[in-house]
């Protein structure tokens, strides 16, 4: 499952964009260009040619801390990190120096910020994307429970649409110019607009039919529970991201029905187990994803804490 590349946006604050594009060039052995435009971005350039930017988002409240309080700050302080392509065992190590070397330098998270992680759509065909749908479909209920999704980032990522999944599964579609229609369907003005409104789920695929040709999963805090960029929880949702890729990829269908589910750290301990969380290289990713849940994960029927 880590053969497949991915790219991921990281929302935070604290920090300007121009001491993130520092703290990222430090550790990467790059340098740090302002880029400006729109977005007011800083790029990093690394020794390999690859560059990360740092980017304005109008939907980061921006802050910074004032002897150990949040206060208000500029649009400095807004910051999305977005990543060049990135391979996951190549990788991940960098990703989590520069993560850890955000917080270090004062960076933080708030409730409307969250992680965007792109996977790349090659290899994909309308039946792994209606697979794709239905296990995410399936899974809605637990996924935003164990992730612990905001309020305050409902809006930027919306369960599985019900009557888009009911028309998928009735028509299977056979092209990906039927799925396109399905999931445009209901949705006024152009689909070459960037923000489109159908982006705003948890899967997105409105960045494959009119972007860079990629999925992208929506639903994960860009922090813990405290406000803290937490260099695991990223590996841990990356790694997630993956698994159900590679499980829509190489699955022979998957149904959109809601399993029940008495004991739910069990029920995700054992669904992670299938789709490749196994052994000791993945137990703090297990560990992350199942802090949330209820119930016990060791005994389906020994409900307890």
């Amino acid at each position: 499952m880590f053969t497949r590349n991915f790219g991921l946006e990281i929302e935070c604050t604290g920090i300007t964009r121009e001491r993130a594009a520092q703290v990222a060039a430090e550790i990467l052995g790059g340098t740090a260009a302002y880029a400006g435009g729109y977005y007011g971005a800083y790029h990093v350039t690394a020794p390999d040619g690859r560059v990360w930017k740092f980017m304005y988002d109008g939907s980061i409240t921006c802050q910074r801390k004032e002897r150990g309080r949040r206060i208000s700050a500029n649009s400095e302080y807004s910051v999305e990190m977005v990543s060049p392509i990135l391979s996951y065992r190549e990788d991940i190590g960098t990703l989590q120096e520069i993560v850890r070397g955000l917080r270090k330098a004062g960076a933080f998270t708030g409730s409307d910020m969250g992680i965007h992680i792109h996977l790349d759509g090659a290899g994909h065909t309308p039946k792994s994307i209606r697979n794709f749908i239905n296990i995410i479909a399936s899974k809605n209920d637990l996924f935003y429970k164990a992730l612990q999704i905001e309020p305050d980032r409902m809006r930027y990522c919306k369960k599985m649409d019900e009557y888009l999944v009911e028309r998928m599964n009735r028509r299977r579609p056979k092209t990906f110019a039927e799925i396109e229609s399905i999931w445009y369907d209901g949705y006024a003005g152009s689909r070459d607009t960037h923000y489109h409104e159908s982006r705003y789920c948890f899967l997105n695929l409105h960045s494959f039919f009119h972007g860079h040709h990629t999925l992208e999963l929506r639903g994960f805090n860009a922090g813990d529970s405290k406000g803290h960029l937490h260099a695991g929880l990223v590996r841990s949702y990356i790694v997630l991201a993956l698994a159900l890729n590679n499980q829509a990829l190489t699955q022979k269908s998957a149904s959109s029905k809601k399993p029940q589910v008495e004991n739910e750290k069990f029920a995700m301990r054992v669904y992670l187990n299938r789709i490749g969380f196994i052994g000791q290289e993945f137990k703090n990713c297990r560990e992350h994803l199942c802090q949330h849940l209820s119930g016990n994960s060791a005994w389906r029927y020994r409900v307890g804490a």
